[in-house]
């Protein structure tokens, strides 16, 4: 048995509920009167955009999913050969409307929280997503312009 075939309404497998309503005339008067609104140019980020917002971040966090930290990551962005290049990889993004899968990687680590006497319940243990320091200090940069 398939998984739409599992869920019923009727005595009829839902997937033959679904197909009927393939048979429907859809109205599409209603999209007229949505506003029409001019697309806005996004702006190029700058080398200070960049540093302002490392700046805040602290230098005893835990590496990122990629093994950088902020602090090695600051000391990068002192080099502005580097710091442009992290720049264009961000105008690229933007511009292309896409955000690579390397960014989107992540790790959970779950640490036990102490002086517990059982360990048998989620609120036992404390849970730390980590994630590639680069794609943070681009949403960081990104999410500021917004």
């Amino acid at each position: 048995m398939s998984t739409t075939e599992a869920i019923k309404f009727n005595r009829s497998p839902c997937n033959l509920l679904y197909n009927s309503v393939l048979n429907c005339t859809i109205s599409t008067h209603i999209l007229d009167k949505i506003p029409q609104y001019s697309s806005i140019k996004w702006p190029l980020f700058s080398v200070k955009e960049f540093r302002d917002a490392i700046a805040k971040c602290n230098n005893i966090s835990v590496p990122g999913l990629d093994h950088l930290s902020w602090r090695y990551l600051k000391g990068v962005l002192t080099n502005n050969i580097c710091a442009t290049n992290i720049i264009k990889i961000t105008n690229v993004c933007i511009y292309l409307s896409h955000w690579s899968t390397y960014f989107k990687k992540s790790m959970l680590i779950v640490i036990p929280k102490a002086k517990k006497v059982l360990y048998d319940s989620p609120k036992s243990f404390h849970s730390i997503v980590l994630l590639n320091i680069l794609g943070k200090l681009i949403e960081k940069v990104t999410s500021k312009c917004i």
